[in-house]
């Protein structure tokens, strides 16, 4: 059974929550997504709270996130685990030896899209993606063209997200992610919650859940995630209202 709302925020709670479509509103280029007014307070507010039990796990990369978090600097997971800043403020990356790969994949990702505007390609720390948000009519040329590389190579992974497709390392996942940091200070110990939007997060709530927590998915859609809130403002109420309950 599946709760139309979102657990309490309490003291011993570890709190993980995705970026795009979770704490920012989806835009049609990820260079177009921006953070609402306030909200960087509010996770100041209870990254205090939680004793700094709060960690960002996105499929950007963490220097974007810094980019769009400013001034904050939080713990936080980029490319869906393949990069992870602890709370000591380290960077631990996982090791591939798939960069020319990603390399080669990259240059035909934009020879694609050279030819159909509206596609966009990012390069990521050992991952790409291709998006098709601007172009949904080559969603299939989009899949053919990651899904031939990464079949032929068993250490990637193809992610089919909303709107994108995305070639990443294997051991890289935020079910991963959520995992490494619930074993580590000052997320040990904790119950872990983490919210989402995409198939991308299904990974980090079988994690939570697994550990004692929940997952929230965050819009419409089949989840193993135990509630769910309609819509980013709905999270963002939710962290907002945490923020004051805690203090």
């Amino acid at each position: 059974m599946q709760n139309l709302d979102a657990p309490a925020i309490d003291a011993g709670c570890a709190l993980f929550v995705d970026f795009d479509g979770t704490l920012a509103d989806l835009a049609p280029r990820p260079d177009a997504v921006a953070l609402l007014p306030g909200l960087t307070d509010t996770l100041k507010a209870l990254h205090r709270r939680l004793d700094g039990a709060l960690a960002v796990v996105s499929g950007r990369p963490i220097e974007q996130l810094d980019r769009l978090l400013a001034p904050l600097m939080l713990p936080c997971a980029g490319v869906h685990g393949a990069e992870r800043r602890q709370a000591s403020g380290e960077v631990v990356r996982l090791e591939t030896a798939l960069e020319g790969v990603l390399e080669t994949l990259a240059g035909q990702a934009e020879a694609l899209a050279a030819q159909h505007p509206g596609l966009l390609v990012e390069r990521k720390p050992g991952a790409v993606a291709l998006h098709y948000r601007l172009a949904p009519a080559f969603e299939a040329a989009c899949f053919a063209l990651m899904e031939r590389t990464v079949s032929q190579h068993p250490g990637l992974n193809l992610l089919h997200g909303k709107q994108v497709v995305e070639a990443k390392p294997m051991g890289a996942s935020k079910g991963h992610a959520i995992e490494a940091f619930m074993a580590e200070t000052p997320f040990a110990g904790r119950r872990p919650l983490f919210a989402g939007d995409d198939v991308t997060d299904e990974a980090g709530f079988a994690a939570a859940q697994r550990l004692g927590g929940c997952g929230i998915k965050v819009g419409e859609g089949s989840t193993l995630a135990r509630w769910r809130l309609p819509h980013p403002a709905a999270l963002r109420h939710w962290l907002q209202h945490a923020a004051v309950a805690l203090a």
